[in-house]
């Protein structure tokens, strides 16, 4: 299964509102439905139950969305419990640095005194 698509039912469910959600994940409304519409052909089931005057989840769609909260919370977990590593050595960046002055030419920044 795509993990953007995922993603996006989990927002999705969560705001039981495809306008927010879209907003939320900063995608087109359109965008979402077809990501939702997608996921629901590759499970074989609706995810969402959208006849009534609002939109609600069906029983697969709770299903999918409690499994997917439970890995994120699994995830979140996991990564909290790994030891802190030390980190590495900031590095000086090797740029150019200043380009020399040639003279007569007036100076990057300055502007000409006027008269």
């Amino acid at each position: 299964m795509d993990t953007i698509a995922l993603r996006r039912f989990v927002v999705a469910a969560e705001e039981l509102h495809f306008a927010h959600a879209a907003k939320h994940l900063g995608i087109p409304r359109s965008t979402l439905l077809a990501s939702v519409r997608e996921l629901e052909n590759e499970l074989g089931t609706p995810l969402f139950d959208m006849g009534a005057s609002s939109t609600t989840l069906t029983a697969a769609g709770r299903a999918l969305l409690a499994d997917e909260q439970r890995k994120a919370d699994a995830t979140a977990a996991s990564v909290q419990n790994r030891p802190q590593q030390a980190g590495g050595k900031a590095k000086a960046s090797k740029g150019k640095g200043r380009a020399p002055a040639v003279k007569g030419q007036p100076r990057p920044g300055k502007r000409r005194q006027s008269r």
